[in-house]
């Protein structure tokens, strides 16, 4: 890990967060390292986003995060900052990480996501982007537009976050039943 991912882990470990309950109410307040540790509930965001031939953002995560890294992902997105709403968490995050601004990204869905490990409300959303990027050195080590068609292809030949691959079931399968 290079001293800038040093110092992004160490400010991100440091991010404080809501922590909610099991309807996603706001239970009490913890920093971002100490929600990892304890596998205390919070917010996130995934936010999938299509540039204009409706290409997938597709990215590798950075060895520096504190959660998944090197890992691949279809979304963009992070945690919801204590007393950050999700729409407005969604944007901010879209828009940090893709490096381009002025998006509106559209909610889709809400799920819990547990392991043994992990435990977050997950707010889904989808929007457009320009195929001009310039996605956030620290968070994205890899990244291209990929056809929904390329990226199934891949799904099982690279090693994806199990937090976006278990949204993408989900948004892939409610796809699916509004089509079927």
């Amino acid at each position: 890990m290079s001293t800038t991912e040093d110092a992004a882990a160490d400010r991100s470990a440091d991010e404080l967060l809501d922590v909610v309950d099991a309807e996603d109410r706001v239970v009490g307040q913890a920093r971002r390292g100490d929600v990892y540790a304890r596998r205390l509930r919070h917010r996130c965001v995934f936010v999938l986003a299509r540039d204009a031939e409706d290409r997938i953002f597709v990215h590798r995560r950075t060895a520096g995060k504190l959660v998944f890294p090197s890992l691949h992902d279809m979304f963009v997105g992070g945690v919801v900052g204590a007393g950050e709403g999700y729409d407005e968490a969604a944007k901010r995050e879209a828009e940090e990480e893709l490096g381009v601004s002025g998006l509106s990204p559209t909610p889709l869905f809400r799920f819990l996501y547990e392991t043994p490990e992990h435990s977050w409300w997950s707010a889904v959303y989808e929007t457009r982007v320009g195929a001009d990027v310039h996605p956030q050195v620290e968070e994205v080590a890899w990244h291209d537009f990929l056809t929904e068609r390329e990226l199934t292809e891949r799904l099982t030949t690279w090693s994806w976050v199990p937090d976006g691959l278990a949204a993408w079931h989900r948004l892939t399968r409610r796809q699916a039943d509004r089509t079927g």
